[in-house]
């Protein structure tokens, strides 16, 4: 009995020593503060977006409000509060265990037996009652481990042998089963991700421009060698070409857009998301939000949106270790580059690529992991120099 006890209180120990001890230090309430309010945002984009979606499959109005708020909201914010507390040292320890990890899912998703396939694409993980989507976890997860070898690299970060080649092989490894489900877009921003990362920890400009030259040739190969990619390629540059067809998803988004005029058609009274508008409360959730509040407010919430990435960037510039430096770079281009691509498809600037917009877009997998990256900085913020 004795002995069963010191094992207990030994296990007890180690589980312990997982999380911080530093509570006196306060976390940066302003981050805190901006966060909840772009998701009290994208809760209330959400509500009108679904609407007309949930009353028709499922008889509630608020069903995809209310699959947010239990399936995405409260695990979020139970994954942040964990990640606030957990030791940033375990992290950084085991990110090479956590990365490995993501990436064995991310290979169960190309296993019929395990992978579900909606739209021709096999993103979805199926254990049991669970389904998830292991490329929004791969992207945390990669973000610790190559914040890691970045700083393990830091003294040779510029040589072309010993660190470009190496970070090239990671980038391509993970980059290459994204595009087996196939995922383009989860890809392109993956890509940004490392490359914003790579750059902040000094990487030679040299190679930054030789692996955008080698991305853009991946590209232009890809779409020679598929010809859906080709065909979206063809109505991004000319989205009149077929607007019942391949162009109708655009042509509707900016019909969305221009419908809400200045000020809009008010909240609740948009018509694309009638069924007009593919995905109106998932990636297209943008030109439904510009559509019933219009240019002015939907502008006041896209800056609202850069801000609290240009605040979030310039935490870690105060930020003493140099690797929790760059999760905190990592987590926000994340976050940034995605709402980059997503609102540059629905206003026509970029191809469509199915790419979610952080806090507002209908999604569990990604609102989970988005809240556990805030809850990741909020911890790294307490660290910070003090002003």
């Amino acid at each position: 009995m004795p002995k069963n006890r010191s094992v207990i209180k030994k296990t007890l120990g180690h589980i312990g020593n997982l999380f911080s001890q530093e509570q006196s230090r306060r976390p940066d309430w302003v981050f805190f503060g901006m966060s909840i309010v772009l998701l009290c945002v994208g809760l209330i984009v959400l509500t009108s977006a679904s609407s007309a979606v949930g009353l028709k499959n499922f008889d509630d109005t608020y069903y995809f409000l209310k699959q947010q708020l239990s399936q995405g909201v409260l695990i979020g914010f139970v994954g942040g509060l964990l990640l606030y507390n957990i030791k940033i040292s375990f992290l950084k320890k085991y990110s090479l265990h956590f990365f490995v990890l993501s990436l064995v899912l991310l290979i169960l998703v190309l296993i019929p037996q395990f992978g579900d396939t909606r739209l021709g694409a096999s993103r979805w993980l199926v254990l049991g009652p669970i389904s998830f989507q292991p490329s929004e976890l791969v992207k945390f997860t990669f973000v610790l481990y190559l914040a890691a070898w970045l700083e393990a690299h830091q003294a040779t970060i510029k040589h072309f042998k010993q660190s470009f080649i190496p970070f090239v092989v990671i980038v391509a490894v993970v980059a290459g089963l994204l595009l087996l489900q196939p995922d383009l877009g989860t890809t392109g921003i993956f890509v940004l991700i490392a490359l914003t990362m790579y750059f902040v920890a000094g990487g030679a400009l040299p190679h930054i421009s030789l692996f955008g030259l080698g991305g853009i040739v991946s590209v232009w190969l890809l779409i020679k060698t598929a010809p859906y990619r080709a065909a979206r390629l063809t109505t991004f540059l000319n989205p009149d070409a077929d607007p019942q067809g391949l162009g109708y998803h655009i042509n509707q988004a900016l019909l969305a857009i221009g419908s809400g005029g200045w000020f809009g058609r008010g909240l609740g009274h948009s018509r694309q998301k009638f069924q007009y508008l593919p995905e109106s409360y998932g990636d297209s959730i943008f030109a439904v939000l510009a559509e019933e509040l219009g240019f002015v407010a939907t502008s006041i919430i896209v800056m609202l949106f850069i801000y609290y990435f240009v605040y979030a960037f310039r935490l870690s510039k105060r930020v003493d270790d140099m690797y929790e430096s760059l999760v905190i770079v990592g987590l926000v281009a994340w976050l940034g580059w995605q709402s980059v691509i997503n609102i540059g498809a629905m206003v026509g600037l970029l191809p469509l690529t199915g790419v979610p917009w952080p806090f507002v877009s209908y999604g569990s997998t990604s609102l989970v992991i988005n809240l556990a990256s805030i809850g990741l900085i909020l911890q790294i913020s307490r660290q910070l120099k003090r002003k």
